[in-house]
């Protein structure tokens, strides 16, 4: 698809229902006090949307990244943070987590035990809601995107 003459389905959802927009960004402000530290939030979002296919998170989340200070090694080895040696153990846990909510049809466990007990080593209750609702919320946002086809790098 040549990407001069790509443009988007239709007007962002967001922004076509009165009050999705503020419910979103609501949501978004809860889990910031959840004490998720920002930037691995930031990682959690950016690696769920390379799995969904999201142009525009995939290009948001590593400019929102590196505001936080996250340095561009770390950026670009989220897709295999399994073999990188820049991630600490508790943001493993938190990209495992991610990865196994984004592709629940994937296994016939969606989100194994094994898992969820490495998160819950590294995260209280309210770290454990922040992860869930943070990568249910970047999912929202990567369907909505992927499906009226909203343009990476435009802005809304």
């Amino acid at each position: 698809m040549d990407t001069a003459t790509v443009e988007a389905r239709m007007t962002h959802p967001a922004f076509v229902l009165p009050g999705a927009m503020d419910a979103l960004q609501a949501l978004h402000k809860s889990i910031q006090r959840s004490g998720v530290p920002a930037r691995t939030l930031e990682l959690m979002n950016l690696r769920a949307s390379q799995i969904n296919g999201c142009g525009v998170c995939v290009v948001q989340h590593p400019r929102i990244a590196r505001k936080l200070g996250e340095t561009d090694e770390r950026i670009f080895a989220v897709a295999a943070w399994r073999e990188a040696p820049y991630f600490t153990e508790a943001e493993r846990a938190a990209l495992a987590l991610t990865e196994a909510v984004t592709r629940m049809s994937d296994r016939a466990a969606p989100v194994p035990d094994a898992i969820w007990e490495e998160a819950a080593r590294h995260y209280d209750e309210t770290g454990l809601a922040g992860l869930v609702m943070a990568i249910a919320g970047i999912n929202v946002w990567n369907r909505l995107n992927v499906t009226t086809r909203q343009v990476a790098g435009q802005e809304w």
